[in-house]
C-alpha cells in the first residue's frame, strides 16, 4: 500500500478533527509531479539525463520548484505552528491537573482526577504520533523529490525544522512523564 493512502486512512481513522493540520503530502506529491512529469516511455533516468543536459530546463520549470519549495515551507510552518499551539495548551492544562490533584477533597473527585490525567496523556501520546506522521511525510516528500530530479532538494530551513519541538519531542515527553509522576502519586495515596 501507498504511504499516501496509509497516510490518508490513518489520519481519517486517528485524526479526524485534526485533518487539516497535517503536511498535505498529497498536494506536494502533485506538486512535484507538475514540475517533474513522467511519461511513460520515459524512465526517471532518462528524465534526470536530460534535466541534468539542459533540455527539460527552463523557466517555468524553475517557478515551479520554487513554487514546490515554498509549499513545502509554508506545510512545515502549518505543522509546527499546530505543533506548537498544543504543546502550550498541554502545559496550562497540566498546571490545572496538578492544582487539581493538590486540592482532592473526597475519593470521587480524586477518581475524576485520574481519569482525566489519564486521557490528557492519551491526547498528548496522539500529538506524539501526529509528530512522527509528520516527520515521516516531510522525509518521504523529500525522498521522492530527490529521487524524481535526481538531485538533492536544498530545504533552506531543514536545520530550522529539526530543532522545532515538533520533530524533537522533549517537552512533549516530559508533560508525558509529569503526568506519570502525578498518577504515580495518586494512586500511591490509597494505601497499600
Amino acid at each position: 500500500m501507498k504511504y499516501g493512502k496509509r497516510l490518508r486512512e490513518e489520519v481519517e481513522r486517528t485524526f479526524p478533527e485534526w485533518r487539516g493540520e497535517f503536511i498535505s503530502y498529497k498536494e506536494l506529491k502533485r506538486q512535484l509531479k507538475l514540475i517533474y512529469p513522467c511519461t511513460d516511455s520515459e524512465t526517471i533516468h532518462d528524465q534526470v539525463s536530460r534535466f541534468v543536459a539542459g533540455e527539460l530546463f527552463n523557466v517555468n520549470t524553475l517557478r515551479e520548484s520554487n513554487g514546490f519549495a515554498q509549499l513545502l515551507d509554508n506545510e512545515v510552518n502549518k505543522a509546527i505552528t499546530f505543533f506548537n499551539e498544543k504543546e502550550e495548551d498541554y502545559i496550562i492544562r497540566l498546571k490545572e491537573l496538578q492544582i487539581r490533584a493538590a486540592n482532592l477533597e473526597n475519593p470521587s473527585e480524586k477518581l475524576q482526577v485520574q481519569k482525566d490525567i489519564l486521557d490528557f496523556r492519551a491526547e498528548m501520546v496522539l500529538l506524539l504520533h501526529y509528530s512522527v506522521l509528520n516527520f515521516t511525510g516531510l522525509i518521504k516528500i523529500v525522498k521522492k523529490h530527490n529521487k524524481r530530479t535526481g538531485t538533492c532538494f536544498q530545504f533552506s530551513s531543514m536545520r530550522r525544522v529539526m530543532q522545532q519541538p515538533s520533530f524533537s519531542t522533549d517537552l512533549l515527553h516530559q508533560l508525558m512523564e509529569e503526568c506519570e509522576v502525578m498518577l504515580y502519586r495518586l494512586f500511591l495515596s490509597d494505601g497499600p
